[in-house]
This record gives C-alpha cells, sequence and structure tokens, in this order.
C-alpha cells in the first residue's frame, strides 16, 4: 500500500491481529458502532469474577472486606442485568477491582465513591431510591 502523502509503502504483517475494546454502554458511540460491527467481528467478553485466575488474585489479596464488596457487586449486576432499560451491557465490570497492589479500604471506597456510585447514578438518574438502596449496601460493608 502507497501511503497517500509520504508516498513510502506501508504493509501489515499477516500475522498481525489488532484488537479493540469497547464498551456496549457507550451510547454516544452508537452511530460508530454500526458502522464497526459492519466491518469487524465481535468476541463478547464475559467478567471475570468467576474466573479461576481472578480468584486466585482476589485470594492473593486476602481481604474479607474485598470479598464482601465483590459479593455486593454481584447482586448489583443481576439487578442491572434484569432492568429492562440496562441489561448485561452495563454491568460492573472485574477491572474496577484489578492491579492493586495492596488492597485497603481508601483503594476500595475509592472505587465505590469514583467509579461504581456516579455510574449508578446515571444508570438509574430517574430513581433515586434505588441509587440510595445500593449505595447503603456498598458503603455497609466498610461499617
Amino acid at each position: 500500500l502507497l501511503l497517500t502523502y509520504s508516498k513510502k509503502y506501508f504493509s501489515v504483517p499477516p500475522n498481525l491481529y489488532i484488537i479493540g475494546m469497547m464498551n456496549t454502554a457507550d451510547r454516544s458511540l452508537a452511530t460508530m458502532d454500526y458502522a464497526l460491527r459492519r466491518r469487524f467481528s465481535f468476541y463478547k467478553m464475559k467478567l471475570a469474577f468467576e474466573r479461576e485466575e481472578f480468584r486466585r488474585y482476589q485470594k492473593k489479596l486476602g481481604n474479607e472486606r474485598l470479598d464482601a464488596v465483590l459479593e455486593v457487586v454481584k447482586e448489583l449486576n443481576q439487578e442491572i442485568i434484569e432492568d429492562s432499560s440496562l441489561g448485561e451491557g452495563f454491568v460492573i465490570g472485574h477491572s474496577y477491582f484489578c492491579n492493586a497492589e495492596k488492597c485497603t479500604d481508601e483503594w476500595m471506597k475509592d472505587v465505590v465513591d469514583f467509579d461504581i456510585l456516579p455510574m449508578l447514578n446515571e444508570y438509574w438518574f430517574d430513581d433515586a431510591n434505588k441509587v440510595q438502596r445500593w449505595e447503603n449496601l456498598l458503603k455497609g460493608v466498610f461499617q
């Protein structure tokens, strides 16, 4: 392939695969999403909370409070899945709980306060009681 501006040749090796990730909850990308779907293959990724690798990571951290937070998140995810205006594409993923050098209450509270709760406020902007119930459940783990 000859590049338009530089007039240099460019090629991609046949064994190179480009993997892009996109969250189906990103509504602002809807029109682009349709264009992408027509041109690429898709692989649906599931949450890793129940995968052996995540369980080993969780066990290595050895924090009972993390275990309790994750149980609440799993229950929360079930409600999100069952919500007809949301669904599986809106669940809280395991990535919020990955890559911790040390699992502290402060770190977990930050995940709850700055990642999960703002999302729930967006999801259920018209149902403050539901958001408050989940906030109480998530923050209740730390009491």
